[in-house]
C-alpha cells in the first residue's frame, strides 16, 4: 500500500518535498494525511493524501516513530553491507 500511495500522491502538496514522506508513511500506516486545515485563523484547502478511512490518533505518532526507526535500521544495515562488500572486493581503500 506505501509504494501504491507514494506513485498517486507525493506530487499533491505545493512543497516539492513533503508529500513524497508523507504519501509513503500514509500508505504504511494506512491513514489519510493532510486535506483542509486552519493556520492562523484562516482556512486551507489542501489535497488528503493517503486512503485511510479514520482521523490520525495519538497513537498513529508512535507507529510513524516507529516506521522511521526500522526504515533507518534496514537502510543502515544495508549501508554497513555495501560497505563490507567494497572492502572485501578491495574496492575501498
Amino acid at each position: 500500500a506505501a509504494f501504491r500511495i507514494w506513485r498517486r500522491d507525493r506530487r499533491k502538496s505545493p512543497s516539492p518535498n513533503s508529500a513524497q514522506t508523507e504519501s509513503v508513511c500514509a500508505g504504511a500506516l494506512h491513514l489519510r494525511l493532510l486535506g483542509d486545515t486552519w493556520y492562523f485563523g484562516k482556512l486551507h484547502h489542501k489535497a488528503e493524501i493517503g486512503d485511510g478511512d479514520r482521523a490520525v490518533e495519538p497513537h498513529d505518532i508512535t507507529r510513524a516513530v516507529s516506521l522511521m526507526v526500522r526504515t533507518s535500521l534496514l537502510l543502515y544495515a544495508i549501508g554497513i553491507a555495501v560497505l563490507l562488500a567494497l572492502v572485501e572486493l578491495s574496492c575501498w581503500p
